[in-house]
């Protein structure tokens, strides 16, 4: 698929080429995917995940960190540890939604979807910014620093009545339980609707039951769009007239 109305900036090295896009044509698609990859794993992850859901109607969007890595230290190292990656990596975010916005997508119509390092990328991204979207799945992550933060409603914030699907293992390797249960507790504070679920399962990965959950939504997202005609049933064949049968009865 032609990406070239994606920007490409080179002084952000999370920008220095276009997202991947994988599935429908953005120009025929009825809902967009932003999937946004973890550490060391790059676009091809998420399209694969893509064909896991192996949904039709659906263009996925998958951006590409510079490296493999959207920042370079933990996610709950101290904020400035992380910079200027994770400064870059927003912005990367924010341009490529308006990139979307710019060929004709509204933000209804696109799904925040984030593994690992990419669902703390979103997470924060989420909470700072609180744009409109049509839906959040966040599969092992949390935002980012060392302590719990407050996060105050911005101004026309668009998370009140969004959906937002947050999942993590008990027992994490590399996210704590903890931090994704203040996660959902933040975007639940802002107005977003929350589904948190959690696996006994020691895997760093997205397993069937996530896939399945992620399909679900999606489809949900793609029925809400299709848009039902009812077209008028003909006189004759819309059965006897009551009156008609009266009448001659």
């Amino acid at each position: 698929m032609d990406t070239t109305a994606f920007t490409v900036a080179p002084a952000n090295p999370h920008l220095a080429a276009p997202p991947v896009s994988h599935g429908a044509r953005l120009t025929e698609a009825g809902l967009v995917v932003y999937a946004v990859h973890g550490r060391g794993q790059g676009p091809r992850f998420m399209v694969e995940q893509a064909d896991r859901v192996n949904l039709p109607g659906v263009a996925w969007v998958a951006p590409q960190a510079d490296s493999d890595t959207w920042y370079p230290q933990s996610f709950l190292a101290a904020i400035e540890q992380n910079q200027p990656r994770l400064d870059h990596a927003l912005n990367t975010v924010r341009t490529h939604l308006a990139d979307l916005g710019r060929m004709g997508w509204a933000p209804r119509d696109v799904v925040l979807f984030g593994f690992s390092q990419g669902a703390c990328l979103l997470a924060e991204y989420l909470l700072r910014e609180q744009p409109s979207c049509a839906g959040v799945f966040l599969h092992t992550g949390g935002y980012l620093g060392p302590e719990a933060r407050p996060w105050a409603a911005v101004p026309g914030s668009g998370l009140p009545g969004t959906e937002a699907v947050l999942l993590c293992a008990e027992d994490d390797e590399f996210v704590p339980l903890a931090r994704v249960e203040k996660t959902a507790g933040a975007l639940a504070s802002l107005g977003a609707r929350i589904e948190l679920t959690t696996y006994d399962d020691p895997l760093h990965h997205l397993n069937e039951d996530s896939i399945v959950r992620l399909r679900r939504m999606l489809r949900k997202r793609l029925l809400e769009r299709v848009e039902v005609v009812t077209e008028p049933v003909p006189a004759e064949l819309d059965g006897p007239d009551p009156e008609r049968q009266e009448a001659h009865g």
